[in-house]
């Protein structure tokens, strides 16, 4: 049957299992925005305000689902502004596909309006954005693009890929079908590597697993708790990957990341084997490449991933196994263990750490203000749906959910936690209302003033397409992360990072949302209360003393600290 290609292209998206894709509109992919009306009772365009919040509402899509998050943007400023969920996905490990809009074929190479090199800037490297890059000239090999960007971006180390769509290829007339669904390869485990792994746990004293990364799945992520179980690891999430394995579990550890509980960072240096199994071992991991030290750990380290090229790229392990994480958890399962095993009170003592370090009464430091957080995150805890989707971008505010959240574990059958590795300030807004749209589940989303004041218009969006999120909001007047910085580096000496912010409660009634200011601790809860009960999203402002920086200090203690230096 002839049809017009932007019709073919949604066509090959909705055999990919594509309900929403997310974008702003654009002129240059008018006849894929007329495929969707032509097949909107089996895939729906979600109308964005910004195509940076559009990308991060995709690659939302990606964490949560496995399979890759779609986003359509047009050319020039609109595909750089989604440039930023593209690095999102590509640190993150999170598949997605980006379709750009571009110019026409007899306009390319002339600088014509909005025209960008898109090879060059999304141009796939390990430093870069995209997995891969491609241009479709030709109508009739529409299908053969969109298969092979569905596998590349879900086959190896899960990351984003771009197809740019040449204005005038899309209303070509042409007779394609689409292909087939496409599913993630497995790779499995090397049987001599696993050998050597269980040699490896034998001669260990004090064992400790890092999981996190990409590709995980509810399945992936029972068999890691049963391999844990079998063995009786210890078992720490990476950074900001703290659903991978369950925080109410008796062998949990904590997270290995920014912030990280200094009794867990003693654990990781005194441990002598790690078993890091999906996470890359980035920098905010490893704490600046010294708790697990480059190149040459002072630990026996084995490295699971599902990528050949990010095995040996920064660290040389004992062992290196090359498996996606669904063959590698089910293939650690089946190891068999010991009758017995030396590390039982290494194993407690890791979590008796990390229950330490969730205990308000640790923090060492009396936080000032009216409004207690640890106290605050306890409340959510006791309140929000255990499927519900807590969705957070960059600052220190997010430190409050790391620290004293306890994430139900994806073994549970949810993904629950959305992150940007990458520090992306502007992601928790967009991300939960793209988790609301796609999945129907509640999101709760916590933000800072600087970084709500990045994405919030996005709450337009969740009002139009009937999103259901509610954002804390922790209003402390400045970029608060950077000021602790120049605290810390610069006392005393502020600049560029205090901020004069609108009425928040009044912006988000503009936008359709209920909005209420909440002062003191015990007014919060009444709050969440009815934010639950509202059919439609909620923003609760909480004003935060800017002193209440970290969940270990104040900026004036930091600021002491340094002009004694």
């Amino acid at each position: 049957m002839s049809q017009i290609a932007g019709h073919l292209l949604v066509q090959c998206l909705i055999e990919q299992g594509v309900t929403h894709a997310f974008g702003v509109p654009g002129e240059s992919y008018l006849a894929v925005l007329d495929g969707f009306h032509a097949h909107r009772d089996r895939i729906r365009f979600v109308t964005c305000r910004q195509e940076g919040g559009a990308a991060f509402m995709a690659e939302a899509q990606g964490k949560l689902s496995g399979r890759p998050g779609v986003c359509f943007v047009t050319r020039g400023p609109g595909a750089t502004n989604a440039s930023i969920g593209v690095h999102t996905a590509f640190q993150d490990s999170t598949p997605l596909v980006l379709f750009v809009g571009d110019v026409a074929s007899d306009a390319r190479d002339r600088e014509a309006f909005q025209e960008v090199d898109f090879a060059a800037f999304f141009g796939p490297s390990t430093k870069g954005f995209a997995k891969r890059v491609e241009r479709i000239d030709d109508a009739r090999r529409i299908p053969e693009y969109v298969a092979r960007a569905f596998a590349t971006a879900m086959n190896g180390r899960p990351g984003p890929v771009v197809l740019v769509l040449p204005e005038d290829m899309l209303t070509h007339t042409v007779e394609a079908a689409p292909l087939p669904r496409v599913e993630p390869v497995q790779a499995w485990s090397d049987p001599g590597a696993l050998r050597t792994l269980r040699t490896l746990l034998l001669a260990a004293e004090r064992p400790l697993v890092i999981a996190g990364g990409g590709g995980w799945t509810p399945q992936s992520a029972a068999a890691l708790q049963r391999f844990a179980e079998n063995w009786q690891l210890p078992v720490a999430n990476a950074f900001r990957f703290q659903d991978t394995f369950d925080n109410h579990h008796p062998q949990y550890a904590g997270d290995v990341g920014l912030g990280i509980n200094p009794a867990l960072a003693r654990r990781v240096r005194e441990s002598d084997l790690l078993i890091a199994i999906g996470p890359r071992l980035g920098e905010s991991t490893t704490g600046g490449y010294t708790l697990i030290e480059a190149p040459l750990p002072r630990q026996k380290l084995v490295h699971i991933h599902s990528s050949a090229e990010e095995l040996g790229r920064v660290y040389q392990p004992a062992l290196a196994i090359q498996a996606s994480m669904n063959a590698a958890a089910r293939s650690l399962e089946v190891l068999t263990a010991p009758p017995a095993l030396p590390w039982g009170e290494w194993t407690s003592g890791c979590h008796a750490d990390y229950l330490a370090n969730i205990d308000p009464a640790n923090g060492g430091v009396a936080l000032p203000g009216p409004i207690d957080m640890p106290a605050i995150v306890h409340t959510l805890q006791r309140l929000l749906p255990e499927d519900a989707v807590l969705t957070n971008g960059a600052g220190n505010f997010a430190s409050w959910l790391h620290r004293f959240y306890r994430y139900p574990g994806l073994a549970r059958g949810h993904k629950t936690q959305l992150a940007p590795t990458n520090g992306a300030m502007g992601y928790g807004v967009p991300a939960g209302i793209g988790a609301a749209i796609a999945t129907g589940r509640l999101a709760f989303t916590i933000a800072g003033d600087g970084d709500f004041l990045m994405n919030g218009q996005e709450l337009a969006t969740a009002v139009q397409h009937g999103a259901r999120s509610i954002v804390l909001l922790l209003d402390n007047g400045s970029y608060g992360t950077i000021r602790m910085h120049q605290e810390r580096e610069y006392p005393a000496r502020v600049s560029g990072s205090a901020l004069a912010n609108p009425d928040f409660v009044a912006l988000a009634r503009a936008y359709g949302y209920a909005a209420e200011r909440v002062d003191t601790t015990a007014a919060f809860e009444p709050a969440l209360q009815r934010a639950l009960a509202h059919p439609g999203g909620t923003v609760i402002v909480v004003p935060l003393d800017a002193e209440v920086i970290t969940t270990r200090g104040t900026l004036s203690a930091i600021r002491a600290a340094a002009l004694q230096r």
